[in-house]
């Protein structure tokens, strides 16, 4: 599967090409920014995206009207099936947001149950309507809303009728746009029949056509198998790589990547290939979050050299800070242009060694050495094995650990120093050793 190999970028269009928040119907060719951007995609070692909502929808993307159309905000269907070329002639896959649990007010068979009522013919889309009930927009019916969001409005993914009506749209999305995979908005709350049926679906109609899933919670392994995805987003490492640096305990984040990728009976996601990030559209960003700036490129380090996918949020790859707490126009915004600095060259070499290692994209994780504020860990698959050691204290650290072998290519270094089967560890270094 390409996606194992790769490198994702992820971009929320409308925060990035500046459409206002609210949809006020006027077309404008705002998606074309992104072509501009592909020299820094190519530089930074990026191979695929994944764009956040591109649909028309009533707000911030997730309340959609028409799966079948390109938000007017962001321009047409011709504007982005041409940027999808672009970036396909650049070496660069595409996924794109499928947001199949809700949809918005106004989507047309939703609004054709407000005008209609029980009359309506599509009463039987939406998962609970109650006509002798009332929402918080005083419709005089209640129907359900993701988690009590009633601008949200959740489907029946039980009709027939509403399954067809998606898998139609997944089918135009494929046919005019080229995509390579779909990221799949809250796949926590999807009926597993429903994703089942998703991926025979988009695997009749393009090989290798890559689908992840959004999950917070639970056990990735088991819910892997039943969902019958590719992936999941990783939010249990998420949490414990900033937690980690920010109270100096390598600890946390060596216990749920062992716990999740280890060699033990108890590992619940051997062989998975997680989404791995540290900030997105969602949660605030790394460089606003961690105690330590120094700390960013050992976070980095973490994110591509775990066993799962990396993906960079925009902006983040050169320290732009989003605080959660603003709201989540704070997590979106448009830069005019990229900035390239320090930690974006960091981030290139590392995506460079990510995607020209078999033992990064598909082997497990073996802990070498742990302290409070230094990890040695491997990296192992077929006759390949690669060697991470971090510290993130301020002194230098000698780590004494069985390499099992002497004999090493020294991948990558933040603070120069020899290799010797132990290695004094400069303070805030990563290496990154290639063993023979």
């Amino acid at each position: 599967m390409w996606a194992y190999e790769s490198v994702f970028y992820q971009i929320y269009p409308l925060g990035f090409c500046g459409a206002p928040f609210e949809n006020d119907g006027k077309l404008e060719h705002r998606i074309t920014k992104v072509q501009e951007w592909i020299p820094h995609f190519k530089k930074l070692g990026i191979n695929a995206i994944y764009f956040s909502p591109v649909f028309e929808s009533d707000t911030h993307g997730y309340n959609t009207r028409d799966y079948t159309r390109i938000d007017c905000r962001l321009g047409t269907n011709d504007d982005f099936a041409g940027l999808v070329r672009e970036l396909h002639d650049n070496n660069i896959k595409v996924i794109i947001d499928g947001v199949f649990n809700h949809v918005g007010r106004g989507f047309g068979p939703f609004q054709d149950v407000l005008q209609n009522r029980e009359n309506s013919q599509y009463v039987d889309w939406f998962a609970r309507i109650d006509f002798n009930g009332n929402s918080n927009y005083n419709d005089g019916l209640w129907y359900e809303g993701w988690e009590g969001n009633y601008d949200l409005v959740k489907l029946n993914l039980n009709n027939p009728a509403v399954v067809q009506y998606l898998l139609d749209a997944v089918d135009k999305w494929i046919d005019d746009f080229d995509i390579d995979g779909i990221r799949l908005d809250v796949a926590y709350c999807l009926d597993y029949g429903f994703l089942r049926n998703l991926r025979s679906h988009c695997d009749s109609k393009k090989q290798d056509f890559f689908l992840v899933g959004e999950v917070l919670h639970g056990e990735y392994g088991r819910m892997l198998n039943d969902m019958n995805i590719h992936s999941v987003t990783n939010y249990q490492c998420y949490k414990g790589i900033y937690s980690s640096f920010n109270s100096k305990n390598m600890f946390e984040i060596m216990h749920s990547l062992l716990r999740l990728f280890g060699q033990e009976d108890w590992t619940v996601a051997r062989g998975s290939h997680l989404l791995s990030f540290c900030d997105n559209h969602d949660v605030s960003r790394i460089a606003s979050i961690i105690n330590d700036e120094r700390y960013l490129p050992l976070v980095y380090a973490l994110v591509f050299t775990m066993p799962g996918i990396p993906i960079v949020y925009y902006g983040s790859e050169w320290g732009a800070k989003g605080d959660k707490s603003q709201g989540d126009q704070a997590l979106r915004p448009s830069f005019d242009e990229p900035v390239w600095n320090d930690l974006c060259d960091f981030i290139s070499k590392l995506a460079e060694i990510k995607t020209a290692s078999k033992a990064l994209n598909y082997g497990g994780i073996r802990s070498l050495l742990l302290q409070n504020e230094q990890c040695v860990f491997e990296r192992a698959y077929d006759n390949e094995r690669i060697i991470v050691a971090i510290n993130m204290s301020e002194n230098d650290y000698m780590a004494y650990f069985d390499a099992g072998s002497a004999e090493a290519v020294e991948l990558l270094t933040h603070e120069i120093h020899e290799f010797a089967g132990g290695s004094l560890l400069m303070p805030f270094s990563i290496n990154i050793w290639k063993m023979s």
